[in-house]
Parts: structure tokens; C-alpha cells; sequence
């Protein structure tokens, strides 16, 4: 057994960069252009990213309730275990470690090794350096699994490593958002700004090439969940902050106080870049960028032929910062699980610099298995479904838990409860149900891994493994 423990050496700024930071990778500066090929016009544009904003914020601070009860690793995974089983909470690890989490990781690590390639075209994804037949394998794919590598390593020499990357590169990318955010504004441009938003509340679909298409309005609706899985995918890994609770300084305050000031911040920023992406670009070309780059062609629209490269090193920072939070926070749950016994064992432990490198190798191997598959994006996509129905499952938690456990200290109460969670609650519910009808590609595969989990579950006795270990 490790005689090693978590050190809560973080404070509430680095407890909220690490919020902001696993938030901004590479989905604001792409997906628009898919949410305005389903929504195809301006107000509508601005609404997605207003909802998920919304209901990011508001899931924030229901679980600052939560992290309050709970004030130790492992986050989400401990806050459902607590308030249904360890059934559920194993579920929604295995979820977690087999895709949600290292799919994530490797998803960001490629994004990185792409848009390095506008400035070094030698790591292209288009450079194959393998070709083994089942799979091609290429120099994108490679760099992405060196920074997975050289982030895991920094995080086993300590919390601290991981903390100064994450600050730093954090406080870095919201200055340069902001900069863009200012100098879009300046270069405002009234004739494109007049054409966007006339007429900006009609919900149409609107191709890459500027084809218009009506809906009914079952089908918009169905337009609006599909639009928000991109906006959804963007502010998703708001909650990594709650897995890492053991090394937060005051964790019963900061970390309700992280997750509120981090969504807010990430909510404005994401907005207001939307509205410059309006304001520089005709909704024709942010629907039909190239490759999805809608930041690109902005940045061009704004600043010439540098903006290119401008982007393109915002984008370096941004996915290396958001890896490197991702990287960090998600060994703790692994951790946690093995000492619950829900885990390999040696995940469960801590080495001389008291941070769990055993189980952050283990993430390595996978996320580096998902960068070589080249499927993570897919699965992103079909995931987002999982996702919100875990956060809905985890704000009915806080109900559940004020029946059960009156009497646990609350150190924070969720805002507006139970008004605001009951809203969440309601908006993810539609949310998916209108994927299930309209998107079930979206649906069904992530679903399928998460329902893996049960029969895992039992194979891996975990009943008796979890009271086994609660009676150590």
C-alpha cells in the first residue's frame, strides 16, 4: 500500500485555468462552420452557443454542491457512485477511460499536429510515413502521440509540473481569444454584419456551398440538437477540474468557485468570437471553410495573409494547454476507481512525487492507441450523447442526495436549485431524445460503449471488489 498523498498545493487561479483550459482546444475555431450549415443563419448561430452555454454554466454550478460534499479525487465518477451505486459510478468510469477522456486526448493532440503543419508541412496528416496495409499512419499521427508522451511525462514529476504548463499556456490562449475577439471588432465590417443579420432568425439549413433548404419544425428542432453536439463537444471537460480535488486548497470553495468563474469566462469568449466570425465573414464562407477552419478564414478576413499563421500557433497553444489539463485531471479517477477496486490495482497508487503515474501511463497507451485508429473523431461525435446524459444523471444526483444524506455538510448549495438543475435537466433530456430521432448515428454507438461497462462491472466482480475495498 502507497504511504504517498495527494499534496493540495493548487489555488483558485489555477483551479479555474484548469477549468478554462480543458475547455478551449480546437472546437471554436472549426465548428461553427457545421452549426451553420445546420442552423443557417446568424441569430441562430449565436443562440447554440448561447444554450450551451447556458446550460454549461448552469450544470457548473450544480456541481459546485457536489465538489463541496465530496472535496476528493475522482470527481463525477465519486459524486454518481455516492448518489446511486458503484454501479454506476464504474459505468461511467469505464466510459470515461475507454473513450470519453483518452479519445479526447488524442482527438486534441491531432489537432495540434495539424495546424503545426501550416507551419511545418513535414507533420502533415497527408505525410504518410507508414503505410502497414490495415492502416495508414501518418507524421500528424506521430507528433500527436509525442506530445501525449512528453505531457504524461511532465505530469509524473509532480502536480506542480502540471500546474505551471497549464496556468501559463491557459492565461496565454485567453489573451490571445480576447486579442482576436478585439481586433475582429475593430475590423468590423458593416455590409457583411447588415447581410447576416437581416433576416437572422430564420432556421434553415444552408450547405457549403450556399444551398438553402427549409425545415418543418419538428425537423429544426432536431437541426438545433445536431447543431449543439459541436458547441457541446467545444465547452465540454468543464468538470476535469472536480477530479482533481485532493491537490485544491480549499476544495469544499474553490472548486465550485473554479467551475463557475471558468464556464463563465469560456461562455463570454465563445460567444463574442462568434460574433466577430459574423461580423468579418458572409455566413456563406463560414459554412463552407475549408476544412471547417472557420478561425482561419477570419483571421484572414481580418489581418491578411498572417492571420493564417496567427491562428495556426493560437491553435498550437490552445489544444497543447487543454491536453495537458486533460492529461493531468484524468488519472485521478482511474486512482480513485483502484481504490475502490474498481481499477487495475496499480492505478491506485501514487509515486515519490505523490501524483499517479502508473494510471497516467495507462492513459498514454490508449490515447495513443485512439491517435493511431483514427476514429476518435467519430466517436467524439457519437459520445456528446453520453456525456450530457451523465451531467443530467449527475445534477439528479443532488437530488437524490439531499433525500439520502441531509445531514452531509454542504459547504456550497447548487444556485437556483432546484429551478436552474431542473432546467439543465430538461434541456439535456431534449437534447438527446432529438438526437435519438434525428441523429441516431449520434446515439447509438456511444451508448453501446457505455452499456459495455455493466457487464464488465460484474465480470470483474465488482460488487465485492467495492466492498472490499470500503472495508480496508
Amino acid at each position: 500500500m502507497s504511504q504517498h498523498h495527494f499534496q493540495p498545493t493548487l489555488k483558485l487561479l489555477d483551479a479555474t485555468m484548469i477549468v478554462a483550459g480543458s475547455m478551449i482546444g480546437s472546437g471554436i475555431f472549426i465548428v461553427s462552420a457545421d452549426i451553420t450549415r445546420n442552423v443557417g443563419s446568424a441569430g441562430w448561430l449565436i443562440a447554440v452557443w448561447l444554450l450551451t452555454g447556458f446550460m454549461t454554466i448552469t450544470a457548473a454550478l450544480s456541481y459546485g454542491e457536489l465538489s463541496g460534499m465530496f472535496p476528493k479525487a475522482g470527481g463525477q465518477y465519486v459524486y454518481l457512485k455516492e448518489a446511486y451505486n458503484p454501479l454506476m459510478g464504474f459505468v461511467y468510469g469505464w466510459s470515461f477511460f475507454s473513450v470519453i477522456q483518452t479519445a479526447t486526448i488524442a482527438a486534441v493532440g491531432v489537432a495540434f499536429a495539424k495546424f503545426t503543419a501550416y507551419l511545418f508541412p513535414i507533420v502533415s496528416e497527408d505525410n504518410i510515413v507508414m503505410n502497414l496495409g490495415f492502416m495508414q499512419i501518418s507524421a500528424a499521427q506521430l507528433l500527436s502521440i509525442l506530445i501525449i508522451v512528453i505531457l504524461t511525462y511532465i505530469n509524473t514529476r509532480g502536480i506542480e509540473s502540471g500546474k505551471a504548463i497549464q496556468t501559463t499556456f491557459t492565461m496565454t490562449k485567453l489573451v490571445s481569444l480576447f486579442g482576436l475577439i478585439a481586433f475582429g471588432l475593430i475590423a468590423f465590417k458593416p455590409d457583411i454584419w447588415q447581410a447576416n443579420w437581416t433576416d437572422a432568425w430564420k432556421l434553415q439549413s444552408r450547405s457549403a456551398d450556399g444551398v438553402l433548404g427549409d425545415y418543418t419544425t419538428v425537423a429544426a428542432m432536431g437541426a438545433i440538437a445536431a447543431a449543439m453536439v459541436g458547441s457541446i463537444f467545444s465547452s465540454d471537460s468543464w468538470n476535469n477540474v472536480t477530479f482533481i480535488a485532493g491537490e485544491i486548497k480549499n476544495p469544499a470553495k474553490n472548486i465550485g468557485l473554479s467551475l463557475f468563474l471558468g464556464t463563465l469566462i469560456v461562455t463570454i469568449i465563445y460567444v463574442l468570437t462568434n460574433v466577430v466570425y459574423t461580423a468579418v465573414l458572409p455566413l456563406n464562407d463560414i459554412a463552407g471553410a475549408e476544412k471547417d477552419r472557420v478561425a482561419i478564414a477570419a483571421a484572414h478576413s481580418i489581418i491578411g495573409n498572417a492571420g493564417t499563421y496567427t491562428i495556426a500557433i493560437l491553435i498550437m497553444i490552445s489544444t497543447f494547454g487543454c491536453n495537458n489539463g486533460l492529461i493531468l485531471a484524468g488519472a485521478r479517477v482511474y486512482y480513485t476507481m483502484a481504490k475502490d477496486g474498481l481499477f487495475f490495482k496499480k492505478a491506485g497508487t501514487l509515486n515519490n512525487n505523490n501524483v499517479p503515474s502508473w494510471a497516467l501511463w495507462l492513459q498514454c497507451v490508449f490515447a495513443a492507441a485512439w491517435s493511431l485508429s483514427g476514429k476518435y473523431g467519430q466517436l467524439l461525435d457519437m459520445i456528446s450523447f453520453v456525456v450530457v446524459g451523465f451531467y443530467m444523471l449527475t445534477i439528479v444526483g443532488i437530488f437524490r442526495l439531499r433525500k439520502k444524506r441531509p445531514d452531509l455538510p454542504r459547504p456550497y448549495k447548487a444556485f437556483g436549485f432546484p429551478v436552474l438543475p431542473i432546467i439543465y435537466i430538461l434541456m439535456g433530456l431534449t437534447f438527446c431524445i432529438l438526437l435519438i430521432i434525428y441523429k441516431p448515428s449520434f446515439t447509438w454507438p456511444g451508448l453501446i460503449i457505455a452499456l459495455l461497462g455493466i457487464p464488465i462491472f460484474y465480470f470483474i466482480g465488482g460488487n465485492k471488489s467495492h466492498a472490499a475495498a470500503n472495508t480496508d
